[in-house]
């Protein structure tokens, strides 16, 4: 059986290219980045061009760059480094940030001695952060730190940050987006932006996991979460993970090279995808407002999305139950339940996250399989009713 991989979101597979530039790195250029010999400076001007690599492709310099383990670590590191470099203040991020956001601005919060003060932003019914009430709420609380996401990842809805920076700015607060779903789908210009913070993932744009990066402005103050050697200019310590950065950096740079190629090539898979989904009565959330073109998050009524996404595993299409980091807390999505979505509509969400090697005859086996499935789960349901 054929199998179609459908879920780009929470993973992608590794480019060749990339693999061709790693591979030098796990055995022949093995040396420490921080040794003195031949070994060590191989490996170190490796890291310094895979630095410049990030860097160019979001319009930054390479000091600007700080190397991690992956997004969850880069945006810890914004929240919990920039919040312990300041006196305790008011926290501000959107009801549907990634947890790796939400979790440590709720752990400020929840602090025994000196706790942050922390509010969300609400979303319209749409997905976007409601612009008005960002900025009553920038202006009642005098925020210190702002968080909000580029590109949900559920469902692929583009939030308009460099407005919300430009509000944040204006009340004198420190602001970062989490980028990861966003670069490699559209353009990503760190001053076009207008934040202090971003964070980007490398195996989401066809890179390698275990490489991130966290791209800071040059004033910006933190503290390091991991303390050691100094490395990252002392912001992350510990010996670099040189293959996997040297991934890092070839993965932004064909993703950037190739970001036109992409959406061409993705665009009309997603208005084939949800023309189908739409003729068999589903809801596709975020419909009315910009959207990433890879990304569709759909509900059947009355089609439970578990079910649906291990029918769909078993009929040979890799799909997601909403989000791959929550797969291990069922539940309602809180990005559909900021949406204002009806739990039992919630229920039946199932997120279809397309990628370069995707092609129109596996969306219309998709749409036929699909289609094939919600009919058999109903007919067993009427018939145990």
């Amino acid at each position: 059986m054929e199998f179609n991989y459908f879920d780009h979101n929470a993973t992608t597979r590794l480019d060749d290219a990339v693999l061709e530039a790693i591979l030098p790195y796990l055995q022949q250029n093995f040396g420490n980045a921080s040794s003195r010999h031949s070994y060590g400076i191989t490996a170190r001007r490796a890291i310094d061009k895979a630095r410049k690599q990030v860097a160019d492709a979001v319009g930054v310099q390479p000091v600007q760059v700080i190397f991690t383990s992956g997004g969850s670590e880069a945006n810890n590191l914004f929240i919990r480094g920039a919040a312990d470099s300041l006196k305790p203040a008011n926290i501000l991020i959107s009801a549907i940030e990634h947890p790796c956001v939400l979790k440590p601005a709720l752990a400020l919060s929840k602090r025994m001695t000196d706790p942050w003060n922390i509010n969300m932003f609400p979303t319209n019914t749409s997905g976007q952060v409601d612009l008005e009430a960002v900025e009553k709420l920038l202006q009642r609380d005098k925020p210190a730190l702002v968080s909000v996401m580029l590109v949900n990842n559920e469902t692929g809805v583009i939030q308009n940050v460099s407005s919300i920076a430009d509000m944040a700015r204006a009340q004198g607060a420190i602001i970062h987006t989490d980028a990861v779903q966003g670069f490699g789908k559209i353009p990503v210009d760190f001053s076009v932006l207008k934040v202090h913070a971003m964070t980007l993932s490398a195996h989401k744009i066809y890179g390698p996991k275990g490489a991130a990066a966290l791209i800071i402005d040059k004033r910006l103050m933190l503290r390091p979460l991991i303390y050691g050697g100094g490395h990252e200019n002392g912001l992350r310590s510990g010996t670099e993970n040189v293959a996997a950065i040297v991934g890092l950096g070839a993965a932004c740079e064909l993703a950037q090279s190739r970001l036109d190629e992409t959406t061409k090539h993705i665009l009309p898979l997603q208005e084939h995808l949800e023309k189908g989904l739409l003729a068999m009565g589903a809801v596709i959330f975020g419909a009315e407002v910009p959207r990433v073109t890879n990304t569709c998050y759909f509900a059947l009524p009355d089609i439970e999305g578990d079910t649906l996404v291990v029918k769909l595993d078993k009929a040979g299409f890799a799909v997601a139950a909403g989000a791959a980091c929550s797969s291990v807390n069922p539940g309602q999505s809180h990005v559909l339940a900021a949406m204002q979505v009806d739990p039992m509509l919630a229920r039946c969400a199932v997120r279809v996250s397309l990628g370069r090697s995707n092609t129109l005859t596996q969306v219309e086996d998709f749409l036929q399989t699909t289609q094939r499935i919600a009919a058999e789960l109903r007919h067993m349901s009427s018939i145990t009713v």
